[in-house]
This record gives C-alpha cells, structure tokens and sequence, in this order.
C-alpha cells in the first residue's frame, strides 16, 4: 500500500500537468489526504475533482456516492493495519503467550499497530467506528474484513472456540476503539502553563463537586497513549487467558 499522497505522483497524464490516470486507489488515497488534511466535511465529489483536477462527474465511475467514498476510505486505512501472522500456537500456554509468536503478543501488536494507524489518520477514527455499522457485514468492501477473518484465525489457533473468538474479536476492537477515541480527546487547554491545574483548565470545575478529578491533575496531564493502551490490554489479555485456560 503507497503512503498518503504517493499515488497522485504515480500514473500521471503525459502532457496535463498535475492531471492523474485515474483509478479506484487513486481516487480512494486523494479522499482520504483530503480527509486527513481538512476533516471528513470537506469530502465532497466537488472537493475531490478540485484535488485530482477533473471534472466531479469523472470520480462516480469509481464511487457510486458520498457513502461508497466513505466506505473506501475505511478500507484503505484498515489494509494498512498489520495484523501478525498466525504461528502454530497449539499447546502454548504460561508466558510464552506474550511472546512475538503467542496470542497475547499478537493481539498486543496488533493493538499498537491499529493505534499508530489510528493517531496516523484521526479524522478517519470517527469512520473505523461507525462505518462498518452502517452496512450489513456481507455487503462491506473486503479489506474492512481481513482484520476479522485474520484475528479469527489467530485466536482459533490459539485453541478459543470459533463462537468465543468472535466474542473476543468484538470486545477487542470495542476496547481499541474506545481507547483511540479518548486517546484523541487528550487535550491540553494552556499548554504554557506550568501548574496541571490549570494547563487542563481544571480551575474552572467547582472544587466541591469534582475533588476527585482536580486531585488527579499530574496523572491527567501526564497522560501516555501507549502506556494506557498496555494497562487496559493487561486487564483485558489476562481476562481472556483466564477463560481459555480456567483455574481451579
């Protein structure tokens, strides 16, 4: 998969400077720099004939609508989640789960790696969260289903059954999706303030009614996205270990 914006260098018509051979990626990676660039209200067929210099009529052959856009650009950022490869995990057990080749360690990659993707493109999160929902599961474009089938494979492997590993599929990615969005909504409101207090704009919470949040004004301000993304995965990675192998 090229980078953002490579495929406007690519392909490019003898003769029409700034003009692209157009094709479904290349109209698919111009939506979605537009999108990263000024936000999901600026994608318009209008906006993306500007951006790709044709005429808006020109881009239907390859989305049917605003909607289809949308959906591209969902699948265009999800072929780029790397997912590990399924290793023989039968019989692993103790510690070695957390390790490059075991479960745990690969939904562990896998979770930093939707999360890199996730700060990469953040106009995009609001559509890896909801778009999927708005399309029955066996009309979405299929590279919004490779990370299902892939995480699947890994965890059947890894000895869930089929019916669980969906289940834990579904907590997973409720769980990232959940973290990226708060990740996100992680800002400063004085960031040359020295006090905590007031770099998050806490004065202004009644003190009586949130001493609780007040008192918590370091660990706010100190707030690490990949340390709290490790935290949440050891309680949610130690949960499922738990029902995959039961104590008495």
């Amino acid at each position: 998969m090229p980078p953002s914006g490579s495929s406007r260098r690519a392909g490019g018509t003898a003769g029409a400077p700034g003009r692209t051979a157009l094709s479904r990626e290349v109209v698919l990676s111009a939506a979605l720099d537009l999108v990263d660039s000024e936000g999901l209200d600026a994608l318009t067929m209008r906006r993306l004939g500007q951006r790709l210099h044709r005429d808006p009529m020109a881009l239907y052959r390859y989305a049917a609508n605003r909607d289809a856009l949308l959906d591209g650009v969902v699948e265009l950022v999800l072929a780029q989640l790397e997912v590990p490869a399924v290793t023989d995990l039968a019989g692993v057990g103790g510690s070695e789960v957390e390790g490059p080749g075991g479960w745990r360690g690969q939904l562990r990659a896998t979770a930093h790696a939707f999360r890199r993707l996730a700060l990469s493109h953040p106009h995009v999160v609001p559509l890896l969260v909801t778009r999927p929902l708005a399309t029955p599961l066996g009309l979405r474009p299929l590279g919004t289903l490779r990370p299902l089938e892939q995480l699947l494979e890994l965890l059947v492997a890894a000895g869930f059954d089929p019916v669980d590993a969906l289940h834990v599929y579904r907590i997973f990615f409720g769980f990232l999706h959940g973290h990226v969005l708060n990740e996100l909504q992680e800002l400063v409101a004085a960031p040359e303030e020295d006090d905590d207090v007031l770099r998050l704009g806490l004065h202004r919470l009644p003190l009586r009614e949130f001493p609780r949040v007040r008192s918590l004004a370091s660990a706010l301000a100190d707030f690490d996205g990949a340390h709290e993304l490790d935290k949440g995965l050891d309680v949610l990675l130690d949960g499922l270990d738990l029902h995959l192998h039961p104590r008495a």
